[in-house]
């Protein structure tokens, strides 16, 4: 039976429940015990586990590489960063260390550790901590990444994140914790490394990641009252990528366009066009489009956010001119008074 939680509620839940079933599993990271629990995911934890609820220091590179330790010994660690920004501390102990370490030892040896974080832009955090880096991640072989954009899916996939024997990069976009959605109750999973159709459509697909689904959606509403249909796909899983379940969207819409969190220069979005140029190149109509940031780095002031983070009105946008509408600027008018920085009024912080 499912009830309505909120996305950092699914993550508790998922958290308490791995916890509880599992003495192997532990929560580190910085801030884990604060008040605001990293936007309400870790609350009451500490009270609840004691242990195996820590807090650490700013040394992320030096604390991954215990959660490494820990995890070829037999402990499943979820480590959490604030934000994406700070795990770049630890590159080196993920790419160099725990992406190879089932490999160099010929499968013998595993490393199953989860390493939550969060991505995206809010409150004018500027160019070093409003970053969605899921391609450096997804670049490394070795490392599963998911980027869940539902409460569902963020209860299942962090669940099976913890389960799973190879270590793997869980990224939150930080708009998302607040939205809310079915979830059901007690231990389930969701697969790595399945898409999953939002929404069936027969004119174009929009293959979204992390917060960009909800985006996508606004934007099928838009294209809907144009006679437009969009398919949307939620890629949920970057490694492994479902790569046909987005093949079989394209082969029936002919069209492409892939909505990101990240640049789109060298994004994720690259390789999404990339593999279904080489998959689909036949059936595609027009040449598929991105809907991504800009070759600049992040701005912090909300006059630059204004026009630097692609929203449902750009996807619409790039829709409608993929089905030859000559007017497809004029058709979908600029939102005014929509917050630049913050999702909804309701997003009240701390990170």
């Amino acid at each position: 039976m499912s009830r309505h939680l909120t996305y950092a509620q699914a993550i508790l839940e998922a958290t308490d429940l791995c916890l509880g079933a599992d003495p192997n599993v532990y929560l580190m990271g910085l801030g884990v015990p604060d008040p605001k629990g990293i936007f309400g995911t870790t609350l009451g934890l500490r009270e609840k586990y004691g242990a195996r609820v820590l807090d650490m220091p700013t040394s992320e590179n030096g604390m991954t590489g215990v959660a490494l330790g820990s995890a070829v010994v037999g402990m499943r660690p979820i480590l959490t960063h604030q934000r994406v920004d700070f795990a770049l501390l630890s590159m080196e102990q993920l790419a160099n260390e725990a992406a190879k370490w089932h490999y160099m030892f010929g499968g013998i040896m595993k490393a199953p550790m989860v390493v939550r974080s969060i991505i995206g832009r809010g409150w004018g955090n500027g160019p070093q901590h409003s970053q969605s880096l899921q391609a450096w991640f997804a670049h490394v072989p070795g490392l599963k990444v998911v980027m869940p954009a539902t409460p569902h899916d963020a209860k299942g996939l962090l669940i099976a994140s913890v389960e799973d024997d190879n270590p793997v990069i869980f990224l939150e976009h930080r708009w998302l914790h607040y939205i809310s959605g079915p979830v059901p109750e007690g231990r389930y999973t969701e697969p790595l490394g399945v898409a999953r159709v939002l929404r069936e459509g027969r004119d174009v697909t929009i293959a979204a990641l992390s917060y960009m689904s909800l985006e996508a959606h606004k934007a099928a509403r838009m294209l809907a009252e144009r006679d437009i249909d969009a398919e949307i796909v939620d890629v949920r899983s970057l490694r492994p990528f479902d790569a046909g379940a987005v093949a079989r969207s394209v082969e029936k819409t002919g069209r492409l366009i892939v909505a990101d969190t990240g640049w789109e220069f060298g994004g994720f979005s690259a390789e999404i066009v990339a593999q279904m140029a080489e998959r689909c190149f036949g059936k595609l109509k027009a040449p598929p489009r991105r809907v991504a940031l800009p070759d600049c780095p992040t701005p912090t002031s909300a006059a630059l956010s204004k026009h630097y983070y692609p929203r449902a009105i750009h996807v619409a946008r790039a829709a409608a001119e993929m089905l030859g509408r000559q007017d497809a600027d004029s058709l979908f008018a600029e939102e005014t008074g929509a917050p630049l920085d913050v999702p909804d009024k309701s997003f009240t912080g701390p990170f």
